[in-house]
C-alpha cells in the first residue's frame, strides 16, 4: 500500500470540500485528518513504534507542502497523528472544528481535553472563550472528586460544579477587600462571569433578598436560581473564616425559601 499517496488523495478532497462553508465542511475536515492519522500510524508501523517514526513524517511533509501548498507542516501531521490516537475508538465530536481541536489537543491529559471538549458543546464556545477558559485554569479548579465523577460518568451535583477558587475580576488592583459589602459589589461588577464559574443553568434574582425570620427581616447577600437542577442557591459572602453558625444561618434561609 503507498500510504503517502493514501493520505494525499484523502486531503486533497478535503481541500475540495474546504470551498463548502458549512456543517459538512466541519464534519469532513475532521474525518479527513481522522482518517490521515490512521494512515500516518500505519505507515510508521503501528502504535508502538509511531513516535519513532519522525523522519517518516518530515518526508511526508515536504512532499505534500510542495504538492498541496501550505499548511502541511512537521507540527501540522504531529497534530493530526495525534487526533486519531485521541479520537480512535470514540465518535468524533463534529460540534467542534479542527481549530478547537489544535488548542485541546497540546493539553495531553486525556479527561482534561474531555472535559473542556464537554464545555465546548455544552455553552458553544468560540476558539477564544475556550483559551479563556483554559487560561483560567478551569479543570484544576474542580474537586478531585468530581473530576473522578466526570471520569466515570457519574451524575453531577451542583456542589460538584463549584471551581476552587473561584475568580474575580477587577480592574483596579489597589482594592481592599475589607468587608462583605466590597466583596458583593465586586461581583455583581461581573455577576454573568461570577456565575458561569459556578457551572450552568444559573440565573441572577437579586442581591439583598429579604427574607423574614420570626418578627424580623434578614437579608441574603446573593439569591440565584439554577434551572438545571429546579432549585434556589443561597450564597453568602464572608471575608473571614467560615464558621459554624454561618453555616447553620444558610440552611434557614434555605429552610424559608424553600
Amino acid at each position: 500500500m503507498d500510504y503517502y499517496d493514501e493520505i494525499k488523495n484523502i486531503l486533497i478532497s478535503n481541500e475540495a470540500y474546504k470551498q463548502v462553508k458549512d456543517y459538512y465542511k466541519n464534519r469532513n475536515d475532521l474525518m479527513s485528518y481522522y482518517n490521515v492519522g490512521k494512515l500516518l500510524i500505519d505507515a510508521q508501523g503501528g502504535e508502538a513504534r509511531a513516535k519513532y517514526g519522525d523522519n517518516l513524517i518530515k518526508e511526508y511533509s515536504i512532499k505534500l507542502t510542495k504538492e498541496l501548498g501550505k499548511g502541511y507542516t512537521v507540527s501540522e501531521l504531529k497534530r493530526i497523528r495525534q487526533f486519531y490516537l485521541f479520537q480512535k475508538g470514540a465518535p468524533v465530536e463534529h460540534q467542534l472544528t479542527w481549530s478547537h481541536y489544535k488548542i485541546l489537543l497540546p493539553l495531553k491529559n486525556n479527561n482534561k481535553i474531555n472535559y473542556y471538549i464537554s464545555k465546548c458543546k455544552e455553552l458553544n464556545l468560540s476558539k477564544r472563550k475556550l483559551i479563556e477558559l483554559i487560561k483560567s485554569n478551569e479543570y484544576e479548579r474542580l474537586s478531585d472528586e468530581t473530576k473522578t465523577k466526570l471520569i466515570n460518568k457519574e451524575n453531577i451535583s451542583i456542589k460538584d460544579n463549584l471551581l476552587n477558587p473561584i475568580i474575580i475580576n477587577y480592574n483596579n488592583k489597589d482594592i481592599n477587600i475589607f468587608n462583605e459589602k466590597v466583596l458583593k459589589e465586586l461581583i455583581l461588577n461581573d455577576i454573568s462571569n461570577f456565575m458561569k464559574q459556578l457551572g450552568s443553568g444559573y440565573s441572577f434574582i437579586d442581591s439583598e433578598y429579604p427574607i423574614l425570620l420570626g418578627d424580623r427581616y434578614n437579608y441574603i447577600d446573593l439569591l440565584l436560581f439554577n434551572i438545571n437542577f429546579n432549585c434556589y442557591v443561597v450564597i453568602e459572602l464572608k471575608v473571614t473564616e467560615l464558621k459554624k453558625k454561618h453555616i447553620g444561618q444558610i440552611e434557614t434561609y434555605m429552610h424559608y425559601i424553600d
